[in-house]
């Protein structure tokens, strides 16, 4: 019952992503001995392998999927069963040609790729619930399946442009709106004349079009996702043990097609794939996609697919350094992952990913990083006594919301905005400052931090807002971007001038915007620096931290940023995008007005630090050198070197170098 015995007592785990479906089964055994020999302890299997569970419609095979998880399970070696739903068989696709997508410019997509079905398709769904109740049935109580994966890489492609699903969409708009008179209200269609009489006169919008039809598409598509995902949990759940958990691979925060905060909220837990493509991991994009991904279910996650070395899908697909692999792998831990797979342990002979890095070379012998690879996880295996039961604990938060980010990208005002761009650089300060952030959605309970940032929060509704106004009176610092406050849940303009309702407590509000040409310069408490790509002016009677110098004659003498107690706390609005240097200065004050400190204390550049906390104050961190030369670090007290088992008290981490420390904060 190895499966039970990890899901009771769980320990940090290392796997590949295997397909026995593309090999002789006379191999399967070299490779579960080979997993086994490089310390790994679990697979994903069955994800794209459709066409053999089910070579004919209503033919299932599923003896050979049960004697590879033997295999596995002889090894020591636990199972993820993936649903193929990503890719569906040749004969599907030719006797229901209606399931296959088609794309905004209505051409029908040809079988051969994948994440070719089209999620809203009834008989498409009808197909995958079929699957995945048969796999359910064989392997939902197999005591060395995990879990289970839906799909593969949600939203990978997004929808399908039909006549089922135009029809789908304007029902569901029915629902939501109750009366077409309603709708008009919200979409203010008296606009260019696009009122509407009837349902079916509602178009699928295709490049610019009205904002409220807009932001509803982008919900509906949300809709169809969850209910896609749902479709197949229902029917594994009806069958499965309560122990097998139920996941889906997500992309990571640079993915935006649907609300992950919705589509995520049926799963037991969040995994997500995670790849440098060209270049080198960079701890703060990296480090923002995984606290994104943690904060879906604000629970620990898994990190179900990642780089081993080299993609074959990126502009220049060069390989990560040596050691890079392994301070990659613990960088995810750090931040709260339980588990890392390579995808993918050996390439298909033929196929459009056959030049993909493995961890085995097509001849069936390792490939150098294998080495790399089985190091790292002879260390997750020392270390996992230390993280069991560890989760990441933050001071500080930094709201993500989808809707506002659609809001924006969609009129976005001047080409130089960069909403993700700016989200980074506020991520950035904010882990320098507090060295660890969790990412969360705006309507998330934020009781428990002392500071919560938001840096482009367009869309505030009433309940958001009074949801944010309760924070700030029970003792919270909220900061609020440029460009917030603007609209509403129906992506209409406020009556209010931004921030909306927040303005009341903010006791200022912004009287202008400006798309900026070029930089300008601010002063204040916060020094002296510049604003680039976006400015407001602001008024009112809050404090003022910074003001405009010399610009455009509006802005000259103006705030640019002001701050006020209210309740028991505080709100903060910065009105503009602002230099580097001027925002490390904001997170310095920031940091001395919530009373927030570094959880670990001063550490060199390029040196990241990240926490986890236990039962009885037990505390977990990981450093990672991401400089180019190597880095001594003094400890804050003397700490216990979970790899070296020692006492400690200072640090020699080479390039890449990494040290798992441990120390009671009572």
């Amino acid at each position: 019952m190895i499966a039970l015995v990890l899901l009771m007592q769980p320990r940090l785990l290392m796997g590949a992503d295997w397909y026995p479906e593309q090999w002789s089964e006379s191999r399967w055994e070299a490779d579960a001995q080979m997993m086994e020999d490089a310390h790994l302890n679990v697979t994903r299997i069955g994800e794209f392998a459709w066409s053999a569970l089910e070579p004919s419609e209503g033919k299932f095979e599923l003896d050979w999927l049960d004697r590879a998880i033997r295999v596995l399970e002889k090894h020591h070696i636990v199972v993820v069963l993936g649903t193929p739903s990503a890719t569906p068989p040749a004969w599907l696709t030719a006797k229901y040609p209606e399931v296959l997508r088609v794309e905004d410019n209505g051409i029908r997509v040809t079988h051969g790729g994948r994440a070719h079905g089209s999620p809203s398709s009834p008989k498409y769904r009808e197909l995958c619930r079929r699957i995945a109740e048969v796999m359910a049935e064989r392997f939902g109580h197999d005591p060395n399946v995990v879990g289970w994966q839906i799909d593969n890489e949600f939203g990978y492609a997004l929808m399908s442009y039909d006549s089922v699903t135009h029809r789908q969409f304007q029902d569901w708009l029915h629902a939501r709106y109750g009366s077409v008179d309603s709708l008009n209200t919200h979409w203010t269609t008296a606009y260019w004349s696009q009122t509407y009489d009837r349902w079916d006169e509602i178009p699928i919008p295709v490049g610019e079009h009205n904002p409220g039809l807009m932001l509803d598409w982008k919900r509906f598509v949300t809709a169809t996702w969850t209910d896609y995902v749902k479709n197949q949990i229902d029917v594994i759940r009806a069958h499965a043990d309560p122990h097998q958990f139920i996941t889906g691979n997500f992309m990571g925060l640079g993915f935006d097609g649907f609300d992950h905060y919705v589509v995520s909220a049926p799963l037991t837990l969040v995994a997500w794939d995670d790849y440098v493509g060209t270049g080198h991991l960079n701890p703060i994009s990296n480090g923002l996609s995984h606290d994104a991904m943690r904060g879906l279910l604000r629970q620990n996650f898994w990190e179900i697919e990642t780089q081993p070395g080299s993609v074959n899908w990126s502009n220049l697909n060069n390989s990560l350094d040596k050691g890079e692999v392994r301070a990659m792998a613990w960088h995810a831990i750090g931040h709260g992952a339980d588990e890392v797979s390579y995808w993918q342990w050996r390439s298909a002979l033929n196929g459009q990913e056959e030049i993909h890095g493995t961890l085995v070379g097509p001849d069936g012998t390792p490939e150098p990083l294998l080495a790399e690879v089985a190091h790292t996880a002879q260390e997750f295996a020392q270390a996992s006594d230390a993280f069991r039961d560890t989760h990441v604990v933050s001071p500080v938060a930094l709201l993500n919301d989808y809707e506002s980010r659609w809001a924006i990208e969609w009129q976005k005002h001047t080409d130089k905005w960069n909403t993700l761009g700016i989200t980074r650089e506020y991520y950035r300060v904010l882990r320098h400052m507090a060295q660890s952030v969790d990412v969360v959605s705006p309507y998330a309970p934020l009781d428990g931090y002392a500071l919560v940032v938001a840096p482009s929060l367009n869309l505030i509704p009433d309940k958001l807002a009074q949801h944010l106004m309760d924070y700030v009176r029970g003792g919270g610092h909220l900061v609020l971007g440029p460009r917030s406050g603007l609209k509403d849940e129906y992506n209409a303009l406020l009556p209010q001038r931004q921030p909306g309702r927040l303005g009341e407590i903010l006791g200022a509000r912004v009287e202008q915007y400006y798309a900026l040409e070029r930089d300008i310069p601010v002063h204040g408490q916060l020094g002296a620096g510049h604003a680039s790509v976006w400015a407001e002016y602001l008024s009112g009677n809050a404090s003022v931290l910074l003001r405009y110098g010399a610009a455009n004659g509006w802005l000259d003498g103006q705030p640019a940023a002001v701050t006020r107690e209210y309740g028991k706390g505080r709100i903060t609005y910065i009105g503009c995008v602002l230099d580097a240097s001027t925002l490390d200065s904001l997170a310095a004050w920031m940091a001395k007005m919530s009373h927030v400190q570094r959880v670990f204390g001063p550490v060199p550049d390029s040196v990241e630090v990240t926490r986890r906390v236990g039962n009885g104050n037990k505390h977990v961190f990981v450093l990672i050198n991401f400089a180019s030369r190597p880095r001594d670090v003094t400890l804050p007290r003397t700490m216990w070197s979970v790899l070296d088992k020692r006492q400690m008290r200072t640090l020699h981490l080479d390039r890449y170098g990494v040290s798992v420390m441990m120390s009671d904060q009572r």
